[in-house]
C-alpha cells in the first residue's frame, strides 16, 4: 500500500473499548502526513535536481568526448606536421648536400680550368720570351751585320754597295722570318 498525506490524514481505525485517544492519534496522523508531505516534495525536488544534473552529465560527457576526440585529431595533425615537417627537413638537408656538392665539383672544374689556363700561359710566355730572345738575337746580327757593312761600303765603291746591300738585307729577313716561326 502506498502512503499519501492524504490517504495518512483520512485513515480511519477500528473502534476498541480500550483504545488510544482519537483526539492525540489525529494529532499524529496530521503530523505524520505534514512531514510525509514535506518529504514526498523535498523527494519531488530533488528527483528534478537529479534528471537537471544527468542531463548535465550527459552533455558534459559529450563535451568530454568532444575534446577527446579534438585533443585526439590535434594530436594526430600536430603528428603528422612534426613528421611532414621532419621529411621536409631531411629531403632540404639532401638537396643542400646535392647542390654543396655540385658546388664544389664546379669550384675544382673551374680550379682545373685555372691551373691548366696558367700552365697554358707559363708555356706561353715562354714560347714568347724565346720569340723575343730570337727577335733579339736577330736585331742585334742585324745590326752587326749593318755596321760591318757600313764599314765595307766605306771601302768598296758605290755600286757593289747598293747590291751587296740588297742581298744582305733579303738574307737577313729570311733569317728573321725562320726564327720567329
Amino acid at each position: 500500500m502506498k502512503f499519501t498525506p492524504f490517504g495518512i490524514k483520512n485513515q480511519e481505525f477500528n473502534k476498541a473499548v480500550r483504545g488510544y485517544d482519537k483526539e492525540e492519534v489525529r494529532a499524529f496522523l496530521e503530523k505524520l502526513a505534514d512531514d510525509f508531505e514535506r518529504m514526498q516534495l523535498e523527494q519531488e525536488k530533488l528527483k528534478n535536481e537529479l534528471e537537471k544534473m544527468e542531463e548535465q552529465l550527459k552533455e558534459y560527457k559529450k563535451i568530454e568526448k568532444n575534446l577527446q576526440s579534438a585533443l585526439l585529431s590535434a594530436t594526430e595533425s600536430s603528428t603528422k606536421a612534426l613528421d611532414s615537417a621532419k621529411k621536409q627537413t631531411a629531403l632540404m638537408l639532401k638537396e643542400a648536400e646535392v647542390k654543396s656538392a655540385q658546388i664544389i665539383e664546379k669550384a675544382k672544374e673551374n680550379a682545373d680550368s685555372l691551373r691548366n689556363s696558367v700552365i697554358n700561359l707559363r708555356e706561353e710566355k715562354k714560347l714568347l720570351i724565346a720569340k723575343l730572345k730570337a727577335v733579339i738575337e736577330s736585331q742585334s746580327n742585324l745590326l752587326e751585320i749593318i755596321s760591318r757593312g757600313v764599314e765595307v761600303k766605306k771601302e768598296q765603291p758605290e755600286e757593289k754597295k747598293i747590291k751587296d746591300n740588297s742581298e744582305n738585307s733579303e738574307i737577313n729577313v729570311n733569317d728573321i722570318l725562320e726564327r720567329l716561326l
